[in-house]
């Protein structure tokens, strides 16, 4: 099968000022020094490779104060050019959803939506063709469903998360393709029930074990063609080339301190400006 890239439009944020203070996540370690000048390089490289590819990426100024701010994923939902903004499930991630909602406001987005429920943005809602796939458990509250169904106009999929590893639904699942349909996911992060949803929607979907969750290997990025995901997560690889993707991988060792990959560092800019 001969896959194709389609051109888009990403908005990240340099790690300039990350670091592990506390021990949110199970990823997380304060006694695991940050090496910030690594991360640093390491994103770039991904926000490099991603322009090498032909796709745009704007930069969001990082704030003092907001180590976290880099995972740009979870600053909102852009879809169709409409915004739906993040509120953040800890305190101290509060202050990066005013620079996500004044940045996207300033950047053309036509209708941005305050949110009333907890949600982390594309951390736990994810596009497809038939769908918004929608986690839940641990961040994003299923009250934000239904939010983001009214303000989107779109059918929600929820999926229920179990695993406090996989925290948000990047974690757990990747879309591969949105125009068929195409995923990844990794079954045991997710209750019995979603684990039957997922299998009758999407019964071609490339399951991932626990090693590739655990390498970070669903938290990737994708245009349609090639799929960025961690170098850790090579076993992967064979599956995803079977299926006509070109997986290429990426070494983010230092945010994955964090619990954060690709795709935490990218926000897709779905119909905001030309890519």
């Amino acid at each position: 099968m001969s896959r194709h890239a389609t051109p888009r439009r990403y908005l990240m944020c340099r790690p300039t000022h990350f670091e592990v203070t506390e021990a949110r996540t199970p990823w997380m370690n304060p006694d695991d020094p940050v090496d910030t000048d690594a991360a640093c390089r390491q994103w770039e490289h991904l926000r490099d490779r991603l322009r090498a590819f032909g796709h745009t990426v704007e930069e969001l100024t990082p704030l003092p104060g907001a180590p976290e701010m880099v995972f740009a994923a979870n600053g909102a939902t852009v879809i169709d050019g409409r915004a739906l903004g993040a509120r953040f499930a800890h305190p101290e991630r509060v202050p990066e959803a005013a620079a996500h909602r004044a940045w996207l406001i300033a950047h053309g987005v036509t209708a941005y939506r305050e949110p009333e429920h907890a949600n982390e943005g594309e951390g736990d809602y994810a596009p497809t063709a038939s769908c918004l796939l929608a986690g839940h458990g641990f961040r994003t509250t299923p009250a934000s469903h239904a939010e983001a169904r009214h303000f989107f106009g779109r059918p929600v999929l929820a999926l229920e998360l179990v695993d406090p590893r996989y925290y948000h639904l990047d974690t757990a699942l990747a879309v591969l393709d949105p125009a068929t349909d195409a995923i990844m996911y990794h079954p045991e992060a997710f209750s019995t029930a979603s684990r039957a949803v997922l299998r009758q929607r999407f019964p071609d979907a490339v399951l991932a074990d626990s090693a590739h969750a655990a390498a970070l290997g669903l938290n990737a990025v994708s245009d349609g063609r090639h799929v960025l995901l961690p170098e850790a997560a090579r076993d992967l690889f064979p599956a995803l080339r079977t299926r006509g993707f070109e997986p290429v991988g990426i070494d983010l060792s230092e945010l994955a301190k964090s619990g954060g990959g690709a795709k935490c560092c990218v926000q897709e800019l779905r119909g905001l400006g030309a890519p």
